[in-house]
Formats: structure tokens, sequence, C-alpha cells
């Protein structure tokens, strides 16, 4: 799609004139109407020739649509279930901080615990909840006095990201460790791999970009259990993700890393009767489980 805003009927005969195979305009009309012809963009790309944008033969726009809701169906599983570790995650970074300085209960701005750098982010991010979020609100009001609310309220506004970055800065080693040994890793750069490949993988499922080639900038370090342990060399891949995810959750639940198993192994079999989906989960995902 180019500068020019066109109608759905123009991107229709667009589509055609290079090569998509529509078999029926009026659902055409009503799936560009419904997804976008720019978001669709981005699925019609591993089949059309980059300087052309010609289709292969033989692609249809409902096998394209059909990659569309498979990508869309495995982002709100792996959502789900990555919220489960992320409120895990801050459960235990909020429990053990504010027992470990159980007289500051806003050990979240204190300098002697946490680094600068955050400091100054964080001021932007508090002014934004103590005028806009309704708890915050109450509180501030509740107790006039109070420059900031405590840690086990604030944190519960915090996204995924921001909760890791405060873990990230603070300056007791120990307490990093501690937090780290309850996943029962020792090395505190392991956590932090893991926790910044899920959170990568959180950020492409909540703001609904494309998942299935999405590879991690940076690999994932090798998973200490076999059941979960990569059979392949690429540690970048989505499929590389979900086993850290899944193994990331049997820390938190066993039942819940089985559940999302489980019902991973259903949305790839049934992908794996539609044409394209098939060919992306064997040449891009990889999906192994």
């Amino acid at each position: 799609m180019g500068n020019i805003a066109t109608s759905v009927e123009a991107q229709i005969r667009i589509l055609k004139e290079r090569g998509l195979l529509i078999e029926n305009n009026q659902k055409a009309v009503e799936n560009l109407l419904d997804i976008g012809y720019y978001r669709l963009g981005f699925y019609f790309y591993y089949f059309q020739n980059p300087l052309t944008h010609n289709f292969e033969e033989n692609v249809r726009l409902d096998d394209i649509i059909d990659l569309y809701y498979f990508d869309f169906d495995i982002k709100m599983l792996l959502l789900r279930y990555i919220y489960r570790i992320e409120v895990h995650f801050r459960t235990q970074l909020v429990y053990h901080t504010s027992n470990l300085y159980s007289t500051n209960n806003v050990w979240y701005n204190d300098p002697k615990i946490v680094n600068n750098d955050i400091l100054k982010e964080f001021n932007n991010i508090y002014y934004n909840l103590k005028t806009n979020n309704n708890t915050l609100v109450k509180h501030h009001t509740k107790y006039p006095g109070d420059a900031f609310a405590p840690a086990w309220k604030v944190f519960e506004f915090f996204t995924f990201g921001q909760t890791f970055k405060f873990f990230s800065n603070l300056k007791n080693v120990e307490l990093k460790k501690k937090i780290a040994g309850v996943y029962g890793f020792r090395d505190v750069s392991l956590l932090n791999n893991y926790f910044i490949s899920i959170i990568n993988i959180r950020n492409i499922c909540s703001h609904n970009a494309v998942l299935y080639d999405f590879n991690q900038p940076v690999g994932i370090k090798r998973i200490p259990n076999l059941k979960y342990r990569f059979k392949t060399s690429n540690t970048t891949n989505l499929n590389a993700s979900i086993r850290l995810l899944l193994y990331l959750l049997s820390k938190v639940s066993h039942n819940r890393a089985d559940e999302l198993e489980r019902d991973l192994k259903a949305e790839f079999e049934k992908g794996k009767s539609k044409i394209l989906v098939n060919r992306i989960i064997k040449s891009k995902i990889k999906f192994d489980l």
C-alpha cells in the first residue's frame, strides 16, 4: 500500500493483478475492512516477490487469512500464560525487597537501593499514575502527606518491562540472587537473559505484531531442563521462545505448563491442516514439541 489511500475495491484489484487468488469478492471486502490491507501485508510478505510484489502461484487470500488467525490465536494463548509469569515475578520482587527494607515502603524511590538512572525515568511514570490511576489517586487523597504510595500498590500498575527494569537496577546483588534463586538460578545473568526474552515475546503479543517470524535479538541461553531444552542450534526463533516460556512457567506451576503445552500442540496440529500455515510452521517456526 503506497502513500495514497485506496478503496477496498481498488485493493482487491491490485491483489488480483499481483496474482493473489480471490475466490469470493464479498468475503474479501469483509476481511479487508475487518483486518486491514496494511496489516495483512505483513502476512503477504513471504509469498511475494520482494521486488515486484507479485504472489507465488496458487496462493489464495483465504490461505493468508488462515495464517493471520493462526498467528493471532498463538499470540493470545501465549499472552495469557506470560501474564502468569509476569504476576509471579512482580510478586517476588515486591515481597523480597519490601521485607528486606521493611522500614522503607517506598524503597523503589531510594537512590541507596536503586540506581539513579531509573529514578529519573520513574518520576514521569509515577506522575502519570498519581494523576490518572484510581487506586493511587485514592491513596494520595487519603494520605496527602505521602510523596509516594507503598511499593505493593505501585508495582501493580507497572508493565512487565518496567518491573524488570527495577529489578535490574537494584543495587543489592545478594537480593537479586535471592530472587533469581526462586526460579532455581544461581546466576542472575541467566534470569536476565530469560526474562528479557519473555518480555520481548510479550511485547509482540500485546501489541499485535507478527509473531511467527519473530527472532530474539540475542540468543536464549541453554535451558537447564531436558524436557524443554532446545533440540536444534536455533536459539532465537519462536520455537525457542516457546520452549523457554514453558520452562519458566513450570517454575511457577507445573499444571499451567502442561496445560499450555497441550493447548499449543492442539493449535499447531490444526495449523498443519492449512497449506500456508503448515509451510510457515515448518520453515519459520520449526515447532518441535
